[in-house]
């Protein structure tokens, strides 16, 4: 078998604390990220007052990537969260007892490999050899490991230091690495405080999808629950699509990012909560193989088999995204 994902300290730390909040049963506790649709929905509190009849508490828990979000999750630490696609890949091929609930598109331009705006690298081709940093397991993980397939490298052809997202920007300012790939807002935040050049971004290849996970368990146990959290997903989505300056005046303040990030990628990426259909599961697929091609899992893995089984709720949900 193989061994699941080792604790980071913040999931250490997660899986104490919730812990008497949890003994009533009535604690829904949720995993996000800066740029998440999650954090809005928590600063708007409105998933709150939808839960709030049930005589459910949201608990929210912020992580800097989406690898140690469900390393929370494996530690039973959170009951769903929100990540790329490589993420929960990664977790699957360790092991970690989840499943897909709901998806949302991914966008284009909102993750990067870049450089130093003076840096010689002009091209993919440029990266050989050269030391590029990146958080393992992210989702932009996939994108460094796709664009260097695209320009004939090999994911060995490069020096991948992995760091998470606050080492990986302080390696890029001193020079310690050559790149970085990374999503925003860190990305925005680099184009805006280091005028960072963007090597190359999703544009010439097919992006994979950002996904909402629950641990098997909650979602088997509460599928009512889950449905509410997909369908205020799928209301806040709509909402931020046409309102986006109002978003980065409810979400700056509390993120504590500067308006003109938050203003960069909140207008750079779509929403539209959707449940995980086949064609969705052939493309994390794809996504999975190439990772396992590329020797960065152990194992190959059936992303259907991580599929949550929910005919009502996924039919609910699709009706109400075609309108």
């Amino acid at each position: 078998m193989v061994p699941v994902l080792a604790l980071s300290a913040c999931a250490v730390a997660l899986a104490s604390a919730p812990a008497s909040a949890q003994d009533n049963g009535k604690v829904l506790r949720i995993g996000y990220q800066k740029s998440g649709l999650l954090a809005i929905i928590k600063a708007q509190h409105t998933l709150d007052q939808k839960l709030e009849p049930l005589g459910y508490t949201v608990k929210w828990f912020e992580f800097p990537a989406g690898p140690q979000l469900l390393e929370a999750l494996n530690a039973n630490s959170i009951d769903i969260g929100s990540t790329g696609a490589p993420p929960a890949v990664f977790a699957q091929a360790a092991g970690v007892r989840f499943v897909y609930v709901g998806t949302e598109p991914a966008g284009v331009t909102n993750e990067a490999v870049i450089v130093k705006a003076d840096a010689p690298l002009r091209t993919v081709a440029d990266l050989k050899g050269k030391r590029v940093a990146l958080q393992k397991g992210s989702s932009s993980n996939y994108l460094l490991l796709a664009l260097l397939q695209k320009a004939g490298l090999r994911y060995t052809d490069i020096q991948p230091v992995y760091l998470p997202p606050a080492d990986a920007r302080a390696a890029f300012e001193n020079g310690t690495v050559d790149a970085w790939a990374i999503w925003d807002p860190y990305y925005a935040a680099a184009q805006h405080a280091l005028r960072a050049r963007t090597l190359a971004d999703y544009t010439s290849l097919e992006a994979g999808h950002n996904f909402y996970e629950a641990t098997r368990d909650f979602a088997q146990q509460h599928p009512d629950v889950v449905g509410i959290v997909l369908e205020q997903l799928q209301s806040t989505g709509r909402w931020v699509n046409t309102h986006p300056a109002e978003t980065v005046e409810l979400i700056a303040p509390q993120v504590g990012l500067d308006r003109v990030v938050v203003d960069t990628w909140v207008r750079r990426v779509p929403y539209g909560t959707q449940p995980v259909t086949d064609d969705i599961v052939r493309s994390q697929q794809s996504i999975a193989d190439a990772f396992y091609g590329a020797h960065l899992i152990p194992q190959r893995i059936t992303v259907k088999n991580n599929v949550w089984q929910n005919p009502e709720a996924a039919a609910k949900l699709a009706a109400a995204s075609s309108k």
